[in-house]
């Protein structure tokens, strides 16, 4: 897990802003793109349901490759 040392801006007593270092704001998008990609995986997969799906052994047999 990111270890985060965010500095709080106020209005009216309330916070309105966090303030990152560079560091921790370019390691929080890439956990984000990550996330994102993981997403997209599990969405492809859901939507190849019904798709089969051959190993590579199988692959090269139907292709007659050794």
């Amino acid at each position: 897990m990111i270890e985060l040392h965010p500095e709080f801006l106020t209005k009216n007593g309330k916070k309105e802003f966090a303030v990152l270092s560079y560091e921790e704001f370019l390691k929080i998008q890439e956990l984000l793109e990550n996330l994102e990609d993981l997403e997209d995986l599990r969405k492809a997969k859901e939507e190849e349901t019904d798709i089969p799906s051959y190993s590579l052994d199988e692959v090269k047999k139907m292709l007659d490759i050794e």
